[in-house]
């Protein structure tokens, strides 16, 4: 790991900083001018802060960061910016998001109680010479009091990025050169003992991934013009970029925009006139039907048609700009957010004052992590097409700096849903970098008692034991697809401490002790799946109010499977031998306390409350033998009173159905999917159940089944070194594509005829193709 541990000089902070200050998120401006005379050849400069930063050269936007660390481990941004400078005067600026310490602001951002921003370079001549170039004290700063940053709602939030912010004429222009900082203050250089090399910040690590693209978009349309006195195509042409809209003094507008799809961009207006208009800008996933039921908790309301603009209103949350009027139309007072924003929809409520505004424009900046699709993959059911779409931008949109298990509500990455998000990009790219960085995060968050945090990186504890077992299979899954012996050697540590916490939960049966319990009642929440019959217990299954629940043991054994196949890989055959002794004592331990009278497998011990999930791992984990998988299989798909799983669980029920002979029944469980596509969606659910969140990458789950089982296209051997190529037909008549492999593309097709599955395979030389 690269650790840079640079001069203190590097670190600055504002002098105008108050002990108040420290209480409540702020945004600091630095600027540093200079001249350029000589031809240079390369100008690299590190940059990093705490605790959010954008870097401008001259105007342009240039990096943002730093990348999400934690207290082990703080990313800094490296750049070359020779590009964007000009012979003469040049400024570099940014501007600093800092987060005070308390753990009620945005919950994926780590501080420290040192805010600051680090700069250090270096400048090369064409004739040889080279410079430092470093935040020091020539540096100036300001903080910007015209912006607040508040909480989502009310109740607070996940995230603590929404803005109360209002134009400031003295601010315009300040990444410019020509801008006059005369009126703005000095810095602090932190010392060395101030801004230690061993602890975040001072830990610098280079950034593990690419930057995050940002591409200019403009809005598809107008979906509903609410109140105005312009028409529909009026703000149609503003959208375009063909017009200015003029707004009368005294006036109150409401549009609706439609982007075309679920994204998350950072919104940009341009402004002329209109001192004191209010404009409240209301981010949205879809449209909603409100409930007058005042029992439901917040939010309250129901999903349908997602564009259903008639019967339906906006939920979301909501930035407040007040115009500062300083604008023309030649060179506009503009508005941008710090943090982007997720969004399908927008609201703007315009409440003009006693001075006309005119909007010049209204665009954004799509982000993401730069996922390089390289799969492409077709079917013969009708519904995949518009259902691979959905999911693949799901992927898209919980991929940032981290997996994220949705844009709007969190930006969190949870060890249960990255795992699937892992695989799905190895399908869809045989990009492993974001995987590596998520594998590094959680083995960081690793508490003294073996457990990992369920989401990471995050600014406070979180525990979900059986999330724990998921972040096993994910190292398996790199293993597999990778066969870097280095990173399973490195990480074993970590999972033999997320095994050992299992086993000292064993109670005297063999079955793992209740751990957990509904989110809030308990120190850990056992969380398992979204599905109606366990709303009261928040995802658990209600057994757990009699004891423990069978699908901890489940996860446990499972995990102990896969962790002794990461040992045997290692060269630690002891170890392999010990994690599958231990496996097979709990699988017999819930063959003779949790199988009920009818054959199924109970929610918890002696308890006849049965699911899908325990079925579903009875036969992933071996518990069940080969001859009666299938058959409890059925009887928990056809039995009403079996709890049934959401899309938060498919890929596993998937996996189960696969390995009992029984994928034909998976035709029926892309119905939630076909929902979507009916509700028109842009993106996949979070679950079926309640649909809080429309973009949750668990529930892509078409970039794993088509590519890896359809066509049938999965490393055999660790590595990839072997490829099985054995599809999976299930209900369907045909099948084709081509899929992306750590070793070059393999194309697929098969068909069915009288004769059975006629199958066709081109892969590249060299490669074992196992049928």
């Amino acid at each position: 790991m690269d650790i840079r541990r640079r001069p203190a000089s590097s670190w600055i902070w504002t002098e105008e900083w108050t002990h108040a200050d420290n209480e409540k998120p702020a945004l600091v401006y630095f600027r540093k001018t200079f001249d350029l005379q000589d031809e240079i050849t390369s100008f690299v400069i590190d940059v990093s802060a705490d605790s959010r930063y954008r870097l401008y050269v001259n105007g342009q936007s240039v990096c943002i960061g730093p990348c999400k660390g934690d207290a082990a481990v703080w990313y800094y941004e490296t750049v070359n910016i020779e590009r964007h400078l000009n012979q003469g005067k040049n400024v570099i600026s940014a501007v600093v998001l800092r987060y005070p310490t308390d753990k009620r602001y945005n919950h994926s951002v780590w501080r420290t109680s040192t805010p600051g921003l680090y700069v250090d370079g270096r400048v090369e001549y064409a004739d040889g010479r080279a410079e430092l170039f470093r935040a020091d004290e020539t540096w100036k700063s300001i903080i910007n009091r015209d912006v607040q940053i508040v909480p989502e709602h009310n109740k607070g939030g996940f995230l603590y990025v929404n803005e109360r912010a209002k134009g400031s004429a003295a601010l315009k222009g300040w990444t410019l050169q020509d801008y006059n900082d005369s009126e703005w203050h000095g810095v602090k250089v932190y010392s060395g003992m101030e801004v230690h090399g061993a602890i975040s910040p001072g830990n610098l690590t280079k950034r593990p991934i690419p930057f995050l693209y940002e591409d200019e978009k403009k809005f598809r349309e107008v979906m509903v013009v609410r109140q105005s006195a312009h028409t529909s195509d009026d703000w149609n042409d503003l959208l375009a970029g063909k017009k200015h809209i003029k707004i009368s003094e005294n006036a109150t507008e409401i549009i609706e925009l439609n982007a075309g799809e679920l994204t998350t961009g950072y919104l940009n207006f341009g402004f002329a006139g209109g001192a004191e208009t209010s404009i409240n800008i209301l981010c949205s996933e879809s449209y909603v039907y409100p409930k007058n039921d005042p029992t439901v908790p917040f939010p309250r309301y129901e999903k349908g048609d997602r564009t259903d603009f008639v019967n339906g209103i906006l939920n979301g949350y909501t930035d407040i700009y007040t115009v500062g009027g300083f604008g023309t139309v030649d060179n506009p007072e503009t508005y941008e957010q710090f943090w982007f924003r997720t969004f399908r929809f927008i609201r703007l409520e315009i409440k003009t004052g006693n001075v006309p505004l005119i909007i010049t424009n209204i665009t954004y900046r799509e982000t993401g992590y730069p996922l390089d699709v390289k799969t492409e993959a077709a079917a013969s059911d009708p519904d995949f097409r518009g259902i691979w779409d959905i999911s693949l931008r799901s992927l898209k949109r919980c991929m940032h700096e981290t997996y994220e298990d949705c844009p709007f509500y969190e930006q969190l990455q949870y060890s249960m849903d990255t795992r699937s998000q892992i695989l799905f990009t190895y399908m869809v790219s045989a990009d492993d970098r974001m995987a590596r960085r998520t594998i590094d995060d959680f083995h960081r968050s690793q508490r003294p008692d073996g457990m990992i945090n369920c989401c990471y990186p995050s600014y406070g504890p979180n525990i979900i034991p059986g999330f724990s077992a998921y972040y096993i299979l994910m190292i398996h899954d790199h293993m597999m697809f990778f066969g870097d012996k280095e990173l399973v050697r490195r990480y074993i540590p970590t999972v033999d401490g997320i095994l050992e916490f299992f086993h000292r939960s064993l109670d005297e049966r063999g079955l793992v002790s209740r751990i957990g319990g509904p989110l809030g009642r308990h120190k850990f929440w056992s969380f398992i799946d979204w599905t109606h019959d366990w709303d009261k217990t928040m995802g658990v299954p209600d057994a757990i109010l009699d004891g423990p629940i069978t699908m901890e043991s489940f996860l446990y054994a499972y995990a102990l499977t896969h962790a002794a196949e990461l040992a045997e890989f290692a060269g630690r055959a002891g170890v392999s031998d010990e994690y599958r002794e231990r496996a097979a004592s709990v699988r017999e331990a819930i063959r003779k306390h949790c199988k009920g009278a009818n054959g199924l497998y109970q929610d918890g011990p002696g308890i006849d409350k049965f699911s899908l999930h325990c079925q579903a791992f009875a036969v992933l984990t071996d518990t069940a033998a080969s001859e009666e998988a299938a058959a409890i299989m059925q009887t928990a798909l056809d039995d009403a009173s079996i709890t049934k799983s959401s899309v938060a669980f498919m890929f596993y029920l998937f996996r189960a159905l696969e390995k009992a002979g029984l994928y034909h029944r998976t035709e029926e469980l892309w119905n939630p999917w076909r929902d979507m596509l009916k509700e028109n969606l842009t993106t996949c659910v979070e679950n079926d159940t309640g649909k809080r969140s429309d973009c949750h990458a668990w529930g892509s789950l078409l970039l794993y089944e088509l590519p890896a089982v359809i066509l049938g296209v999965r490393p055999a051997k660790p590595g990839f070194e072997a490829v099985k190529v054995s599809p999976v037909p299930g209900y369907l008549d045909w099948a084709n594509g081509t899929v992306i492999t750590p070793h070059g593309h393999i194309s697929v097709s098969w068909k069915r005829s009288e004769s059975g599955i006629i199958v066709d395979i081109d892969a590249p030389k060299g490669i074992e193709i196992i049928r």
